[in-house]
Order: C-alpha cells, then structure tokens, then sequence
C-alpha cells in the first residue's frame, strides 16, 4: 500500500489503540500508509496490544497502563489511578515527539492517551471500526476534530458530533487487500465447496459445536464435494477432529493460520463472528458470509456490523441463539444449489468494500496540524532533542528504542 505525501514535509503522528485485533489491525494498516508518505509514526497500546501479530517492524510501540472500568464500582479508583498513569506518560511522549496529531482507535488504552492529546492541545481524530459508536470514543467525541467511521450508519452518536464525521471505511491489512481485483474462485456443479470457519479466541466454540454437525446435514452429492479449513480452541481441537472424522467430511484444523490471507483467498464461504476487521476482510476482497455475531459484544455493535453487507446481499445472519446445525445447513444449501448464487453474493459482498480506507483516513488525518514550513522546524527540533534526551516510555519498552521513535 502506498500513498503520496501531501504535506510536503514529514510529521510526527501517535496512534492509539486497545489492545484487541480489531483495534490494532486498522491501527497498523493506518501506520504503513503514513510511513509510505514520509512521516514517523509511533503506537500507544497496554501490554496485551503490544503482543498483538502484525505489527509493521518500524513502527516503535510504548506500553502505558489503561484502566478498565468493570460493572463493579469498587474497582473503578484504581481504573482511573492507571488513567492518569497513561495520560501523563502520554504526555511525556507528546512533549520529546510532538506529534501533528493523535489518532484514537477506541479500547481502553486510547483513553489516556486522548486525554494527554487534549490536555497538550494536539488535534486528536477518532476512529470507529464498528457500526456502533465504542464507549471510550463517546467518551471523547466532544474534544476531537474529526470521528472517522467505517459504515455509513453508526450507532449511539450523538447528533451534536455528526459534524465531525467523515466515513472512510476499515483498513486492512496489505496482504488482504492485494487480493481484492482476484476473481473469485469458480465453484462448478461438481467441484469443490470450500469453506473457512474462524471465531476468534471468544467464539470459536461455538462454530465447533456446530458448523460440523451443519455441514453433515447437506445432501450428499454437496456434502462429498466439502473442503473445510476450521479455526479452533485448543481444547476442543480433538473433539472437532472426531466430529469431522465421524462425518467423513475432509478438514484442515488448527488453533492459529499464519497464511489466512491465502486461505481466504481461496474459500468460496466464510463462517464466523462480525467483528470489524473480519466483515473489512470479506468485502475488501469479496466472500460470501455466514456470519454468527458475538451475543456478548458491547451494545451488540457485531449485529449492527453485518447490517450493511447483509442488506447487500453479501452475507446472511444468524444470531447465536437460532444457530443450529439445521439453520446453518438451511443457509449453506440456498447460497449453494446454484453454482452462481456464491458469484453473486460475492460480488455483493465485494461492492460494500471500501478498498481506499488506509488512504483517505491518512488524508484525514494529514489535513490537521502546523504549516509545512513549521512541520520542517518542529521536526529538525524534535530530532536533534530526541537524540540527546530520548522519548519517556511506558512500561517495558527501552531508551534505544524510543530513540529509535524519533530518528
């Protein structure tokens, strides 16, 4: 992925995300984009987000504390002691880095480090992967300049903040959307139906209880024809095995797939959870979806994730309490009877794509910030000071590698 820088000088700019996939992915993308126009970029995340795959190798990241805040209020004091922790390690990093602006991806560790930006007067630009607004980007929808959102219609924001708004879509991973001008792979009357079944840490059982049982239920001459390739839990990896085994139906199972890039690529059905980043994937590169959203999600935002796609005509949705091997198999069988409905909600799937989202949410965030002649002085500052001091990190991270940040 690349882009052409538009400020005509190289800035500074901080991501800062939560620490789950759906945040960083975008997050990552966003920063590949920004280092292919010429800029310096550093990631905000905890602990858990630090560990995160996929992180572009020149992207320096420092760990700050990020509290969160539970249903129970008697653990709310020590949440908002690591607020103001990571807010004023935040603010430190401001200080030595001075970033032309903050990009907030939502989870909780975007928290203080907003507050930081706030508080240091940097622009600050949300952005929202879901169909519902997240609590820690309501939160701060007040004190930004621009709320960047990845569906048209979103959810639980407020109409004094709609002003703010600019809709550029999910980015994605490069690999994935390398992929996006490939044909769809041709399903024939008698070749085989290849199917790809991912949940997540947090669903994937479910789909083991299931999509099995489902995909055992088809008529014969399409359940010969199966291939399966299935993400799934650790602990039920065996289970799933003997219930392939026992169907007689050939799959590919494992807890993690490097290459799922690939294995997209060539499946003809996707089954699995509606978080953000999966239904960015399925329509930057064009699948047909199954899709069972998470009941658990905060505001239900995966049910609301599917509305766009689903209308389209790219994907049907179940929700998990009618998610049975029968209804499963009932909607298998009516994407498939017909070697050209799969082509179809394909393309459907493809059209809802937004293939440019990396680009125009760096054009976003590119337009706030000081002139290009005070961009070219603030960072031959910044530069020679940051060689000297180095950067304040958060927890873990070394001095060589907040020099790093700044050179």
């Amino acid at each position: 992925m690349t882009g052409t820088t538009r400020t005509g000088a190289s800035r500074h700019y901080v991501l800062a995300a939560g620490g789950t996939g759906g945040h960083l992915i975008p997050a990552f993308a966003l920063a590949d984009e920004l280092h292919a126009r010429g800029h310096h970029v550093a990631l905000l995340t905890d602990a858990r987000g630090a560990a995160i795959p996929g992180k572009p190798d020149d992207l320096p990241v420092h760990v700050i504390p990020a509290g969160r805040f539970g249903k129970n209020p008697l653990g709310w004091p020590k949440a908002i002691g690591a607020v103001l922790q990571g807010r004023a390690m935040a603010r430190r990093l401001f200080t030595n880095f001075q970033p032309s602006a903050v990009v907030g991806f939502g989870g909780y560790p975007a928290l203080p480090a907003v507050m930081g930006a706030n508080a240091e007067k940097i622009p600050v630009v949300l952005h929202e992967q879901n169909a519902v607004l997240g609590r820690v980007n309501r939160l701060m929808a007040s004190n930004v300049r621009a709320i960047a959102t990845a569906y048209p219609v979103v959810e639980r924001l407020p109409a004094q903040h709609r002003d703010k708004v600019e809709l550029v879509g999910n980015p994605v991973r490069p690999e994935v959307l390398s992929l996006r001008d490939e044909p769809f792979p041709p399903f024939t009357e008698n070749g085989l139906l290849k199917v790809l079944v991912t949940g997540g840490s947090q669903g994937a059982r479910v789909l083991s209880e299931v999509v099995p049982d489902g995909l055992a239920m088809l008529p014969t001459a399409l359940r010969q024809r199966l291939q399966v390739t299935q993400q799934c839990r650790p602990e039920d990896l065996e289970a799933v095995r003997e219930r392939y085994r026992s169907h007689d139906i050939p799959a590919e199972l494992g807890t993690y797939f490097k290459n799922m890039a690939a294995r997209l690529a060539d499946a003809h059905l996707f089954i699995g959870r509606a978080g953000a980043s999966t239904i960015a994937e399925l329509t930057a590169v064009g699948r047909p979806a199954i899709l069972i959203p998470l009941p658990i999600a905060t505001d239900d935002h995966q049910a609301a994730n599917t509305r766009e796609i689903v209308k389209a005509g790219g994907a049907r949705m179940i929700r998990q309490s009618e998610f049975t091997a029968k209804a499963l198999a009932k909607q298998i069988q009516a994407l498939s009877q017909r070697h050209e409905t799969l082509a179809t909600a394909a393309h459907a799937a493809w059209n809802c794509g937004r293939p440019d989202a990396a680009k125009d949410l760096a054009d976003l965030v590119e337009s706030f910030g000081g002139a290009e002649m005070m961009d070219v002085i603030k960072v031959g500052a910044n530069n020679a000071r940051g060689a000297s001091q180095g950067v304040a990190v958060g927890q873990g991270a070394s001095r060589e590698a907040a020099r790093d940040t700044v050179a």
